[in-house]
Parts: C-alpha cells; structure tokens; sequence
C-alpha cells in the first residue's frame, strides 16, 4: 500500500516526471555536468595512469560538494509545497478525509517529490565514472559518496515534509525548510573537504554514520508530520487555521515578537488603532501593519531564531578567531538575504491575483507607482531588518583591541555590498511576481536567477582556476564574478592578510577594489533599470488593460 498500490505516489509521479520541464531539466543538467569533465579532463596527449592523479580527486570533490548544495536547494523546492500545495488548492480537507491512513499519504508525496531529483543524481554517476581512470579516487569512494548523498536528500525531504505540514503557505514552508537546511549544508561541505586527505575516515563516515543519522533524523520527522495529519489542527474552513495572534504569543516557546517595542517594531509596528494620515501610501501601510502577521508569527520567529543560533559560532570563528576569512560571515549574511528576500517579495503582486483582489486594488486612486513601491518597502523593510540582526557583530568586530578594528574599509564595503545585494533581490523578486502568476512560481524563479547570477561565476572561476594548465591573470579572471556579491566581498582587501577564501595562489588582494566598485554599480544600475522595467510591465499588463 506504501509503494505498489498507492495513488498519492502514482499521481504525483505521473504529474511530475511526465511534464516536459522534468526533461529539460535532466537535459541541462546532464550536459552541464558533462561540460564540467570535458573542462576538466587532462588534456596531455599521454595519461601516467601509475600515479594519483591531484587534479581527479579535486574534480570529484569539486562534484559532490556542487551536488550536494544542489541537493539541499532542490529537495525542499519539490517537497515543501507537498502538504501546504493541497491547503493553497482548498484539497487539503479532502485529501484528510479519504480512507488513506496519513502513513500512506506522507510516504507517497515525500517519494513523488524526491523522486526527480534522485534520477538526476544518479544520472551523474555514469559521468563522474570516466573520472576513475585518473587515479585518486576509488570506486568504493565514489559509492559512499552517492550513498551519502542520496541519505542526505531523504533527510533534506524529510524536513521540507514536516514544515510543510507546519505552514499554510508554501513559501513559508520553504523559507523555514531552507533555514533548517544551511547548518547541515555548512558542515557537510566543511566536513567532506576537511576530511579530503582522509579518505578512508570520510568512506566510513559517508557509509555508515551519515545515512544512519538521516535515516533516524528524517524518520522521526515523517513520523511526526504522519501524526499531525492524522489529529490535524488546522482544519476548518477549507484548511484555513485561524489565527489568534494574542494566544500564539503567550503560548510561544523562545522568541517572542513584541510589534510595539524596539526593534521588532522595525519590521512589525503594530495594527494601527486609528485612521491614517493624508498622503499616506495605504498599500505601504497595510502591507506593514496587517499582511506580514496575516498567518501568525511562526516562520518569523524560527528565521530569526534558528538563523541568530548559527551566527554565533560564524561569528566567533571568522570575526573573531579567525579574522583572515572575514568574507566567510559576510556571505553567510549574503545567503541568509537571498533565501528570506524573495520570501517576502515574491508574493507582493501575485498574492492579490491568487486571492482575486487585484481588480479591487486597481479601481482604486493609488498610481502604479504608489502601489509597488508600498510593495517594495514593505517587503524589503522586513527582509533587510532581519538581515541587519545578522550585520550587527560586524560592527562589533570594528572595536578597539579586535583584529579588524584597522580594516574598517573593508567592513564598509561588506556593508556595501550586503546593502546593494538585499536590494537587487527584493526588486527582482518584485518584478518576476509581476510577471508570473502564481507565487510559487515567482519565488523558484527568484531562487533560479540568484543562484545563476551569484553562485554559477563563482563555480566558474574556481573550475578555471583549479584545472587551467598554465599560469592566468587571476586578477582579471575574478572580474567572471563580477555579478556575484560572494566574489565581491571576497575581494574587500584587509590590512596585513594576504590570501582570502577565493584568492588563491598566494594572490595578494590589494588591486580588487575595481571588482567591488563594479559590482556595486552593476548592481544599482540594475536595481534602477528592473524596478522602472516592472512599473512598465504593471502598466501594461493591468492598469491600461484593465484586466487582473
């Protein structure tokens, strides 16, 4: 009944892997994967294949940690809308009354969503197979390796199940899932290069304590969510679980959100009591007053929560103990703003189309403009206040007796950087919710274009950098990730520490204020032309059409 007899699974699998984007998708990947061994691949005309080859086992760790940071963007991008997907449909209650037990459920949705991105993990080994001839890497590795793996996506799913079965929204679903994911994603990547001179303490661990822990870890998880569905508390009116924002206050455990002190009513002011102003921009006003806390304070607190808990040993590493990787924490930062502004802004246009009030907005006297940039502000208001929480100890590395209290130029350019990167992402979100119409659409695109835009120039260089076979102008090849802010911060030069996370080769780091001047300024001239693009595209597509 689990696998052979289970129509959740047949379903979602025929929904899923027949549609063409399934194949495209295996299509891109595959041959982006091959063009990463045809790069990499010796070029010599004769191959000692008597001897470890230093350049394979970079390759293959240059492929699983890639894998791996797919894996754990992915699994929650096919998973956590598993549960909340049926409550956004209004099918949830209908899905809780057959006489599925929520077993069957839980296990037919979790193995539909992985199943996609377990054949295109497996469809990589064929190719990381030719890799063996070289020398370096054993089979046995590369099977631990894939075991390792693939346990890491069950847990990745596992955990995008349970917050799906938490929230009613899929994106804050994903938001939570992704949160919960960076510290795992952290220390796998630390972990499998760390132990790279060890290879059999790293076999051991990827075969034996790795899937056991995911296997235990994402279990219990699946067991729980089972459970919830089973005695589901948010039932009622179409899955629709009312909030009382009074009782989830006093019942929370941790954090709680008090919206009328300082500084949660940075990002939460109260629900106003009295009528507003003239010339206020009332879009702005009920975005910030009663649309953030519409489903209650749950995600809120957890992303701040669970993101304040992994700063502190970031920061006492790399601010503190180990100054040198300064960018490391900044890039932390940097991804923290990446997974949580399209959160916020992906929904800012669509959100009214799914709830069928866009015609109501748009018979009102509020301008286009009026209307995204009350949109804009809202949103980024909230996205970058819990983004400052996490800037807040880089100000405190610039105290007195602190190593980096004399490279407070360098610091001002990570605040630059952080500032105009938080700023791009929430407009591009904006605008790609003008364009779509579905919010989760927006939201994965959203991911898509920053992962292509900030990750792949990085993946580019280092894949130059590790396999070229004569010597490069590496501070002209840096200028590739010109549109990434990791390699911008990277490249903020610090008093008296030579060689940064990306520098390499010993490369001194004093001539790279130009790479930071030309992202920030790529960055805001994009920002301006996106957001005027967007304002056109809402004209255009409603106000002059008069459609919504």
């Amino acid at each position: 009944m689990f696998l052979f007899q289970n129509p959740v699974l047949q379903r979602e699998l025929i929904v899923n892997l027949r549609t063409p984007r399934a194949f495209l998708l295996m299509l891109v990947y595959q041959v982006a994967l091959a063009v990463v061994v045809l790069i990499a691949y010796p070029q010599d005309t004769k191959i000692d294949l008597s001897r470890e080859s230093a350049s394979a086992q970079r390759l293959v760790d240059f492929f699983f940690v890639g894998q791996f940071a797919i894996a754990s963007l992915m699994a929650p991008s096919f998973t956590s809308g598993a549960i909340t997907g049926e409550k956004e449909r209004k099918t949830y209650e209908m899905l809780l009354a057959s006489p599925l037990r929520p077993g069957v459920i839980v296990t037919g949705k979790l193995i539909a969503a992985l199943a996609h991105l377990v054949v295109l993990v497996s469809g990589s080994l064929p190719i990381i197979m030719l890799c063996l001839p070289l020398g370096g890497v054993s089979i046995y590795e590369l099977l631990g390796a894939y075991l390792g793996l693939l346990s890491a996506i069950y847990l990745f799913g596992s955990i995008s199940m349970f917050c799906s079965s938490h929230f009613k929204r899929t994106s804050s679903s994903l938001v939570v899932s992704y949160v919960f994911i960076l510290p795992i994603l952290i220390t796998g990547v630390i972990a499998w290069l760390w132990l790279a001179k060890q290879s059999d303490l790293r076999l051991f661990l990827a075969t034996t304590v790795v899937p056991i822990f995911c296997l235990v870890i994402g279990t219990m998880l699946l067991l729980t969510t089972a459970h919830r569905l089973l005695y589901p508390p948010d039932i009622g009116s179409q899955g629709n679980e009312v909030v009382d924002l009074d009782k989830e206050q006093r019942e929370a455990v941790g954090l709680v959100i008090q919206r009328d002190q300082f500084p949660d009513s940075l990002f939460a002011p109260p629900r106003r009591k009295t009528l507003m102003q003239d010339n206020t921009n009332p879009v702005y006003d009920k975005e910030m007053h009663a649309e953030l806390f519409s489903q209650g304070s749950l995600m809120l607190r957890l992303v701040i929560q669970i993101s304040m808990l992994l700063a502190i040993p970031l920061m006492a590493a790399f601010l503190f103990l180990m100054p040198i990787y300064a960018a490391y924490y900044a890039g932390f930062v940097l991804l923290f703003n990446i997974l949580v502004a399209p959160v916020f802004m992906a929904g800012s246009i669509t959100s009214e189309r799914e709830r069928q009030t866009i015609d109501l907005l748009l018979t009102t006297t509020v301008s286009s403009w009026s209307i995204l940039w009350g949109k804009l502000l809202a949103g980024y208001r909230v996205s970058f206040v819990l983004t400052s929480f996490l800037m807040f100890p880089m100000v405190l590395a610039l105290l007195p007796l602190t190593e980096l209290s004399d490279n407070w130029l360098a610091m001002l350019a990570y605040f630059a950087i952080i500032i105009s990167a938080s700023l791009f992402n929430a407009i591009l979100a904006m605008f790609l919710s003008t364009v779509v119409r579905k919010t989760s659409t927006a939201m994965m695109l959203s991911y898509a274009t920053l992962l292509g835009l900030y990750c792949l120039p990085v993946a580019i260089y280092f894949l130059i950098w590790s396999f070229a076979t004569q010597d490069l102008d590496l501070r002209s090849l840096r200028f590739i990730g010109v549109t990434s802010p990791f390699m911008a911060v990277d490249s903020a030069p610090l008093a008296a520490m030579q060689a940064g996370p990306m520098a390499g080769r010993g490369i001194a780091k004093a001539g790279s204020w130009g790479l930071i001047a030309a992202y920030i300024a790529l960055t805001l001239g994009g920002s301006a032309i996106l957001l005027a693009v967007n304002v056109l595209l809402f004209r255009a597509r409603w106000r002059l059409t008069g459609r919504g």
